[in-house]
C-alpha cells in the first residue's frame, strides 16, 4: 500500500491519500476521492505511515493521476470559480448581507460550488443559495468560517517570520486555551500570545505538556516560600531548567530543584 501526501493548492496543507499500487512521483498531479467530492491535486511526496497508526486514518483515495484532460477540466473550474464568486458578491450586495467572501470552489466533477465567507453575526443566506443555484445548476454550499479558518484560507506570516502553521503544516485546528500560555509562564500581552487571526497562537500547545511537567511543584512569582537562606518571595520562574529566584533579606538567591521528581 503507499501512502502519499496531496496538496490543493500552492502552499497549503497536505493530506494524506491511499494510493493502493500506484507508483507515482512527486509533483505529478492526481484525482482524489474526498467528502466534497472527486478533486484535483499534487502529490508532494510518498510517506511511511506505521500499520497501527495507519488502521486508525480513514484515508480516502487516489482514483488516477491526472491526464491532460483532466487538467484543462481543473482550470476551467478554476476560472469558472473566480467568475462565481464575483457572482456571489454582486448578489450579496444586491440582497443587502452582511458577508465577506473568501474564496469559491467546483469540485473537479462540478458537483458542487463551494464559497467560503466571514461575517460577524450569523447569516440567513438560503434566498442567495436559491441564486446562486439558479445560475450554476449545482449543489450551492456557503460555509461561514471562523477567524482561525480565515487565516488558514488566506495564509500570511507569523509573528516568528514563518509561515502561519494552520496553512502550512496543520491538518487539523487544536483547541488553544489561556492556561497554556500561563502554563508557560507568558506575558498575557495580546500582542506577544496571538495570531495574526487574532486569536491564541497555535503553537502555545505545542510544548504545553512539557512545560505542565516541569512545572509540577514549582511556584509562581508573588509566592512565599522557605528556603534554606529563610523566608522570601519568589520573583522570577524558569520553567524547563526548574529554577527560581528568591528574594531573601534584599539579596537574590537561585533555587534548583533538579532533585525534586517531576511527574
Amino acid at each position: 500500500m503507499n501512502i502519499y501526501e496531496v496538496v490543493f493548492k500552492d502552499k497549503g496543507k497536505g493530506y494524506y491519500f491511499n494510493g493502493h499500487d500506484l507508483i507515482i512521483p512527486n509533483q505529478v498531479t492526481v484525482i482524489v476521492e474526498t467528502e466534497r467530492g472527486l478533486q484535483f491535486g499534487r502529490v508532494l511526496d510518498k510517506v511511511n505511515i506505521d500499520f497501527a497508526e495507519l488502521e486508525k486514518m480513514d484515508l480516502k483515495e487516489i482514483v488516477r493521476i491526472a491526464n491532460k484532460k483532466d487538467y484543462e477540466q481543473y482550470l476551467k473550474n478554476c476560472k469558472d470559480s473566480e467568475c462565481a464568486l464575483k457572482t456571489a458578491k454582486d448578489f450579496c450586495e444586491e440582497l443587502g448581507l452582511d458577508m465577506h467572501f473568501i474564496d469559491a470552489s467546483f469540485t473537479f466533477d462540478r458537483k458542487q460550488l463551494l464559497f467560503n465567507f466571514y461575517a460577524d453575526e450569523r447569516v440567513d443566506f438560503r434566498e442567495l443559495a436559491r441564486k446562486l443555484a439558479s445560475v450554476y445548476k449545482t449543489r450551492i454550499e456557503l460555509r461561514q468560517i471562523g477567524a482561525r479558518d480565515k487565516a488558514e484560507q488566506i495564509g500570511g506570516i507569523g509573528i516568528c517570520g514563518r509561515p502561519l502553521c494552520c496553512s502550512s503544516c496543520l491538518n487539523h485546528l487544536e483547541s488553544v486555551t489561556m492556561n497554556m500560555a500561563k502554563n508557560q509562564n507568558l506575558a498575557l500581552n495580546p500582542s506577544k500570545i496571538n495570531g495574526a487571526c487574532g486569536r491564541l497562537l497555535c503553537c502555545l500547545s505545542y510544548e504545553d505538556e512539557e512545560y505542565v511537567r516541569c512545572g509540577y511543584g514549582m511556584p509562581n512569582v508573588g509566592d512565599k516560600v522557605e528556603t534554606a537562606f529563610g523566608s522570601g518571595q519568589v520573583v522570577s520562574v524558569d520553567i524547563l531548567n526548574r529554577r527560581y529566584k528568591v528574594l531573601v533579606n534584599d539579596e537574590l538567591k537561585e533555587i534548583l530543584l533538579e532533585d525534586e521528581k517531576v511527574s
